[in-house]
């Protein structure tokens, strides 16, 4: 596997794949990979010719307040990760390459609507920092596909609204959430968390669970959620939202909508977590 900072020679190098009829896949990370990182990498081979990466840890995305010196970074560790899961070019690039103007003065992408509300609306500006970043990224890599999980449930819609609203040439493809053993999502930033607080984490698929049983029973949103909130302060979570949508495009949920989603962010200790479900009633 090629790893490269250089712009150019990423664009040398899927221009070469290009001409000789291939296709390319693309998966961004923020690098500190685990298991769910690397079925997104298995799944881009499932698609195309050749698979591209990128880490990168995006300050753009990042609040004032927020973790971005303290995002682990663990290079040598993903490269060998990305190399025995199929994926053939890295691109390592620093912010001073993406942003060499700094972020101030930096063009950038914004998807009105759906990025104001949810996350969006407890870190502002956080999908602004994500649709440029990804923006900048897809015209460097130019993939014909590009695979993200479905962990980020609100990031990948906002990047599939990017995609259509500025014609981009790119199948979006969206992966299931790994696991772990106890159903606490797959996250980087679960390695903040004390063993203890793992165990208390998995608290998040449970109330899941529960809920979306319970909207299938009859029970009312309105309730299931106050109940799933009770749940996680008992179990010392501090949620930030929890929120049953429309599936298809985050909208309030309607009478006749069939296809939903319940999406959670909550803080355990003083790592935030996010979690969703998808479910038909």
């Amino acid at each position: 596997m090629l790893t490269t900072s250089d712009i150019k020679q990423i664009r040398t190098q899927v221009k070469q794949w290009h001409q000789q009829g291939k296709t390319v896949a693309f998966v961004p990370t923020m690098g500190n990979l685990h298991q769910g990182h690397i079925s997104l990498v298995e799944e881009a081979k499932r698609h195309a010719d050749h698979v591209v990466a990128s880490i990168f840890v995006n300050p753009m995305q990042f609040g004032a307040n927020e973790d971005l010196d303290a995002y682990p970074r663990t290079l040598a560790d993903d490269q060998q990760a990305l190399v025995n899961a199929g994926a053939e070019l890295l691109f390592t690039p620093t912010p001073d390459i993406i942003y060499p103007k700094g972020l101030d003065a930096q063009t950038y992408v914004d998807v009105p609507g759906i990025s104001e509300q949810l996350c969006g609306e407890s870190r502002p500006g956080h999908f602004r920092g994500v649709a440029t970043i990804v923006c900048k990224l897809f015209n460097i890599v130019q993939p014909d596909v590009a695979v993200f999980g479905e962990k980020d449930f609100q990031q990948l819609m906002v990047i599939k609204t990017m995609v259509e609203d500025l014609s981009l040439p790119i199948n979006i493809i969206g992966v299931a959430t790994k696991r772990e053993g106890s159903g606490l999502a797959m996250s980087s930033r679960n390695g903040y968390l004390s063993e203890d607080q793992k165990q208390q984490a998995a608290t998040i698929k449970q109330s899941l669970d529960t809920l979306i049983m319970s909207v299938k029973q009859g029970l009312a949103i309105e309730t299931a959620i106050e109940n799933a909130q009770s749940t996680l302060k008992a179990n010392g979570f501090k949620p930030d939202y929890l929120e049953v949508r429309n599936a298809n495009d985050l909208s309030q949920v309607q009478d006749q909508d069939k296809q939903l989603v319940v999406l959670v962010a909550a803080y355990m200790g003083s790592t935030r977590l996010i979690d969703n479900m998808t479910f038909n009633r």
